[in-house]
C-alpha cells in the first residue's frame, strides 16, 4: 500500500455517495505497502479503504473481489467489497480501476507470540475450506512463471554468489513443479501474501482476538501448502536470522491441522514450499529495491531478509510436527 495517485477529497466524495457509504469527512493516504494506492476514508456510517489498482488490470480484479465477498459471506473476517446499485464491486476513480472495502478494526502484532500464530493457522485453515466453493480461477500472477520471468531482470542488481542461488532456485523450484508429487498437492484460493501487517487483532475485551485478514491482491489459485510457507516465513521467523522458531511454527502448523489436516504430500513437501516462499519475496523485494516506482508514500522493504530466510531453508528444512 502506498500512494502512486493523487485523489482529491471531492472525486473520492462522488463515488462514496454513489455506494450509498454517506460523505465523507476524512481522506488519509496510506504509507505501508507498495502495490496500490491506498486512502483510509471515513464517512458518518463507518471506515472504510478506498484502493487504486497501479497494476491490476479490469480484467484481473474480479476475481480479487469477489473471492473477498465469498469468503466475507461464509464468515472469514475479511474486507468487504461495497457495489453499487447495481452489483458492480470494481469502480474508476481518477482514471484507475478502484474499490471500497470495510476498515477492519484492530492492530498489527509485529512480534508476534505462539498464541498469535496457533490463530492465524486456524483461521487460514477455516479461510481454506471456505474458499473451496468459489467458483472462479485466475492464476498465483507471482508464482513460478513470473519468477521464470523476474529471475534474468534482476541478475545484473545482485552480487555474483546471490545470481547463483537465485539460479540454482528457480531451477530447483522448476524441478519440483513439474514433479507428480507437486501436482497432487491441494490447491485452491490462496491469499498469497499474509504476512503480519495483512492481519489484524484487537484486545479491548480481553486477550488478543484475530479479529480479520486483508490486502487480498496478490491471491491466486495456487496450492494451499504455499499460502502455509508463506505464513510460518514471516509469523514464525525470527526476522534478523531468517531461522524458524520452532515453537511458534509447531503452534501455527498444529492449530491449522486442527481444522484442515496436512495431506502426506505436504507434509513431505513442505520444506521445499517454504523455500519457494522465500525465493518469492527475495525476487520481489529485489525487483522493488532495483527497479523503484514513483510514489508519493513509498518505502521499499530490504531484500536482505528473505535471502537469510532462502538460505536458512535450504540449509536446516523443517517438517510439521505429526
Amino acid at each position: 500500500m502506498a500512494v502512486y495517485t493523487e485523489v482529491g477529497l471531492p472525486e473520492a466524495d462522488a463515488l462514496f455517495q454513489r455506494l450509498g457509504l454517506g460523505a465523507l469527512t476524512e481522506l488519509r493516504g496510506i504509507r505501508s505497502g507498495i502495490e496500490n494506492t491506498n486512502y483510509y476514508a471515513n464517512t458518518a456510517r463507518g471506515q472504510w479503504v478506498l484502493t487504486l489498482f497501479e497494476r491490476l488490470t479490469p480484467q484481473q480484479l474480479p476475481y480479487y473481489l469477489h473471492l473477498m465477498q465469498h469468503l466475507a459471506g461464509r464468515g472469514i473476517p475479511v474486507p468487504a467489497p461495497q457495489a453499487d446499485a447495481a452489483g458492480t464491486l470494481l469502480h474508476t476513480l481518477a482514471g484507475k480501476p478502484a474499490a471500497v472495502v470495510t476498515r477492519l478494526p484492530g492492530g498489527h502484532r509485529l512480534a508476534p507470540d505462539a498464541p498469535h500464530c496457533a490463530q492465524v493457522g486456524e483461521m487460514l485453515a477455516r479461510m481454506h475450506l471456505a474458499g473451496e466453493g468459489f467458483a472462479l480461477e485466475q492464476p498465483h500472477l507471482r508464482g513460478l512463471a513470473w519468477w521464470v520471468e523476474t529471475v534474468p531482470v534482476v541478475l545484473p542488481h545482485v552480487a555474483p554468489e546471490q545470481a547463483a542461488l537465485l539460479q540454482d532456485e528457480l531451477a530447483f523450484q522448476q524441478a519440483l513443479a513439474a514433479s507428480p508429487a507437486f501436482a497432487a498437492l491441494p490447491q485452491g484460493p490462496i491469499h498469497a501474501d499474509l504476512f503480519r501487517d495483512n492481519v489484524m487483532f484487537d484486545d479491548t475485551a480481553g486477550p488478543d482476538r484475530l479479529c480479520g485478514f486483508f490486502d487480498f491482491y496478490f491471491a491466486g489459485t495456487d496450492t494451499l501448502l504455499f499460502d502455509i510457507a508463506v505464513c510460518l516465513n514471516d509469523w514464525c521467523t525470527d526476522l534478523a536470522s531468517g531461522k524458524l522458531d520452532e515453537g511458534r511454527a509447531a503452534a501455527f502448523v498444529t492449530a491449522y491441522q486442527e481444522v484442515r489436516p496436512l495431506t502426506s504430500a505436504e507434509g513431505r513437501l513442505l520444506p521445499a514450499l517454504l523455500r519457494a516462499a522465500a525465493l518469492r519475496f527475495w525476487l520481489s523485494r529485489l525487483w522493488d529495491w532495483h527497479l523503484p516506482r514513483d510514489a508519493a508514500l513509498l518505502a521499499p522493504k530490504d531484500p536482505a531478509q528473505f535471502e537469510r530466510v532462502l538460505r536458512e531453508r535450504i540449509a536446516n528444512p523443517w517438517h510439521p510436527p505429526r
